[in-house]
């Protein structure tokens, strides 16, 4: 049986493609720092799946958590880095201490998991590093300059291992979806009294279910594109980024307007 570790299983992307791989006969393990939402994750997946408590920022609680996953799998085929947290707002009225727990989750956390995942996905032959970026690490992206960055190195560090992973049968693969219908959504960004949820949709934006990104999912652990992207926004952007930077631009700047 197939294996797959998720981080950020809780809830929302993590959640659904837990259950999508479940359903396909995979063996899953969830780690999330939210046990209650581990345990609804599991409910939904079945007995194919088991949990670990913990934060993707703590080294330690990674190779426990995979030592004992893999002790019981026999095998790491997929190791889905996916957790992180939202930061939206005015950059210069962000505290420093919200830009450090999104830098660490978004981004150390994702490290962390590369790094010390790394001596496992070695153990299975033709196995995949999937990490979760961002239409956000397509072109910066004005008032979520924090998360943006983050996203960017998530993206770099995957395209980068790619590359040095390939001679050693490690595939390396990204995730790159628009705004996706979850609780992260419901946040109110840095100095504004509307939820991220109300902000995308009054900019006239779509948001596409975590469904969609389970499948997304599924689709770039199965095939060569080393960054996948997922619903109309990504798109969207990649094709505007590549042909029209110019007017990308200026929809930046507007949208700070607007806001």
């Amino acid at each position: 049986m197939q294996a797959i570790f998720i981080t950020g299983g809780g809830s929302g992307i993590g959640r659904a493609t837990a259950q999508l791989f479940a359903q396909r006969g995979w063996r899953v393990g969830l780690a999330d720092v939210n046990a209650a939402g581990l345990a609804e994750t599991v409910a939904l997946c079945g007995t194919a799946a088991s949990t670990h408590v913990m934060d993707v920022c703590d080294r330690d609680a990674w190779v426990a958590a995979l030592d004992t996953f893999t002790a019981a799998a026999g095998r790491l085929d997929v190791l889905f880095n996916n957790a992180g947290v939202p930061m939206g707002g005015a950059f210069e009225a962000a505290g420093f201490d919200e830009i450090d727990r999104t830098v660490a989750i978004n981004f150390i956390g994702v490290l962390n998991g590369a790094r010390i995942g790394h001596a496992y996905l070695t153990r299975t032959p033709g196995s995949c590093l999937l990490n979760t970026a961002s239409a956000s690490a397509i072109y910066g992206s004005a008032g979520l300059a924090v998360y943006s960055a983050t996203k960017f190195a998530v993206r770099a560090l995957t395209e980068a291992l790619d590359g040095e992973w390939h001679a050693q049968g490690i595939r390396v693969r990204a995730l790159v979806p628009g705004f996706i219908d979850t609780p992260l959504l419901d946040g109110p960004p840095v100095g504004s009294n509307r939820s991220i949820r109300e902000a995308v949709i009054g900019a006239g934006l779509e948001l596409t279910g975590a469904d969609v990104v389970a499948q997304a999912a599924w689709d770039a652990v199965h095939g060569d594109r080393v960054l996948t992207y997922v619903g109309p926004t990504a798109r969207r952007l990649a094709f505007a980024a590549r042909w029209m930077p110019g007017r990308l631009r200026k929809r930046m700047r507007g949208f700070v307007t607007a806001e």
